[in-house]
């Protein structure tokens, strides 16, 4: 069993950044992709961004490219998402999350079978 635990979530100022972090128990990290996700109140959830370890391709949606990185630690079985140039609407609750074992990242949720609790991040005007 996987268990991913995000931390680094809190309140900043339109332009500010935060880094987030999604620690992983209980797996062998190097097989795993990972991605991030985000749900803002009344909306779906949507995907931010993600990473493939084998190569480590990262792919971004259009909304967060050029603001937000991605990028793993694999000797502290970590992935990370700096945030730059935060904006209002990036407020919403942020979830790392990892597909099956040996399967590549994709954009789509419902590929991604184990979750973290989630991290609120605010962004005020």
């Amino acid at each position: 069993q996987v268990q991913l635990v995000e931390s680094g979530g809190g309140m900043v100022q339109a332009g500010g950044s935060l880094r987030l972090s999604c620690a992983a128990s209980g797996r062998t990290f190097s097989n795993y992709a990972m991605g991030w996700f985000r749900q803002a109140p009344g909306k779906e959830r949507e995907f931010v961004a993600r990473i493939n370890w084998r190569g480590g391709s990262t792919y971004y949606a259009e909304s967060v490219k050029g603001r937000f990185t991605i990028s793993g630690e694999n000797a502290k079985n970590t992935v990370y998402l700096r945030m730059n140039s935060l904006k209002p609407e990036d407020t919403a609750v942020y979830y790392c999350a990892a597909p099956p074992p040996y399967r590549l990242s994709t954009p789509n949720d419902y590929e991604y079978d184990y979750w973290g609790q989630g991290t609120q991040v605010t962004v005020s005007s």
